[in-house]
C-alpha cells in the first residue's frame, strides 16, 4: 500500500512541476488556428509571415532558386494549392503557369492577385529592356487598363510592399476574425518597418545614384524608380527569350558609351550571357537577386533582400565589390 502511495505522490508532484510549462505553452499558442496561406515566391511569403507572426506561418510554393517565369508544378505543390484557404500571387505576368491550375486545384481558396490591388503602383514592361520608357507608373486607385504588359516585379518597391501587407491583413481578418488583433497589429508594425527600410536604402545608394549600370533582364525598374537609380537597360527583355547577336552588340556599345561600371546577373539564371557581353569592356560582373535565394525564410527575408540589393549596387558601382 505504502509503495503505491509513494509512487502516486511522486506522479502528482511531477504533474504540478509541469503545470507552469503547460500553461505557458497554451498561452503562447494562438487561440484560433490561422487559415492555410500559400505564397508563390519568397518575398511575398516573407510579407505574409510579417502579418501572420504569432498566429501561423505561410507556405511557400516556389523555392528561391526557382524562377516563376516558367515552371511546372510538382504533385506536392498541387496538393499544397488544393489545401489552401488563401493563395497569394503576383499575377499572370509572373506566374502564368498557375492560371489554369488555380481554377482546378484552388477553386475554393481566396486568390489575392497583387498586380490588381487598389493602391498598387505598377509600370508597363519597358521596350527593349529599358529604352523608350516614359518613366510614368500607374496606380490602381485610378482608372487604368492593366494588360499583359505590366512589369510583374512589383514587390521591389517598399511602398508596394506596404500595400501587400495591408491587403494580406485584410484578407486574413475576414477569413479569421478571431485573430484580427494579431493581423492588424502586425501589419501596422510592418508598415513602420518598411518606411524605415526605405530610408535606410536611400542612404546606402545615395553616393552612387548617378552611376550607370546594366542588368541581365529588366526586373529592376521598381527598385530603380523608388530610389532614383540610373539603370542603363537590360541584356534580355524577357528571361525566356535569348537575345540575338545584334542585341548583344548594342548592349556592349552602350556599356562602353555610358561608362557603366557594372552588369548585374541573377542567381536564377546562368551568368554566361552576361560574361559574354562584358568581354572587352571595363564593366564588372556582379549579382542581384530579386527573390532572396539562400536567405532565411520568414518575416526578416524581405528587409534582408532589399538591403542586400542596395549593398550590392553600392559596392559594385563604388568599386568595392568582390
Amino acid at each position: 500500500m505504502f509503495p503505491n502511495l509513494f509512487l502516486n505522490l511522486r506522479a502528482s508532484l511531477s504533474a504540478v512541476r509541469l503545470l507552469p510549462a503547460l500553461c505557458f505553452a497554451v498561452a503562447a499558442a494562438p487561440a484560433f488556428a490561422a487559415p492555410k496561406v500559400v505564397a508563390t515566391i519568397t518575398p511575398v511569403q516573407s510579407l505574409a509571415a510579417m502579418v501572420m507572426e504569432g498566429a501561423g506561418f505561410p507556405q511557400l510554393l516556389l523555392g528561391g532558386g526557382e524562377t516563376p517565369h516558367s515552371y511546372s508544378l510538382r504533385p506536392s505543390q498541387s496538393r499544397m494549392l488544393s489545401n489552401a484557404d488563401i493563395v497569394i500571387r503576383v499575377g499572370d505576368g509572373l506566374e502564368g503557369f498557375l492560371k489554369k491550375s488555380l481554377r482546378s486545384l484552388a477553386a475554393g481558396a481566396q486568390i489575392i492577385e497583387l498586380d490588381h490591388l487598389p493602391g498598387m503602383r505598377t509600370y508597363p514592361n519597358r521596350p527593349k529592356g529599358g529604352t523608350g520608357d516614359d518613366g510614368h507608373g500607374h496606380d490602381h486607385g485610378h482608372d487604368h487598363d492593366h494588360n499583359r504588359g505590366t512589369d510583374p516585379h512589383l514587390w521591389l518597391d517598399t511602398g508596394n510592399a506596404a500595400v501587400i501587407v495591408k491587403a494580406i491583413a485584410s484578407a486574413l481578418s475576414a477569413a479569421d476574425p478571431e485573430n484580427t488583433p494579431v493581423y492588424t497589429g502586425n501589419a501596422a508594425r510592418a508598415s513602420i518597418r518598411l518606411r524605415a527600410l526605405k530610408m535606410e536604402i536611400e542612404s546606402i545608394v545615395a553616393p552612387v545614384r548617378e552611376r550607370p549600370y546594366f542588368v541581365f533582364h529588366d526586373a529592376w525598374q521598381y527598385f530603380e524608380k523608388e530610389f532614383g537609380l540610373r539603370g542603363g537597360g537590360a541584356i534580355a527583355v524577357s528571361p525566356e527569350r535569348k537575345p540575338g547577336a545584334r542585341r548583344l552588340v548594342e548592349i556592349r556599345a552602350m556599356i562602353r558609351s555610358t561608362g557603366a561600371r557594372c552588369v548585374f546577373a541573377e542567381p536564377q539564371f546562368p551568368p554566361a550571357l552576361v560574361k559574354t557581353v562584358i568581354r572587352g569592356t571595363p564593366a564588372k560582373l556582379a549579382s542581384l537577386d530579386p527573390l532572396g535565394t539562400g536567405l532565411t525564410r520568414g518575416p526578416g527575408l524581405y528587409p534582408a533582400l532589399m538591403r542586400n540589393l542596395a549593398k550590392s549596387i553600392f559596392s559594385c558601382l563604388n568599386g568595392t565589390y568582390r
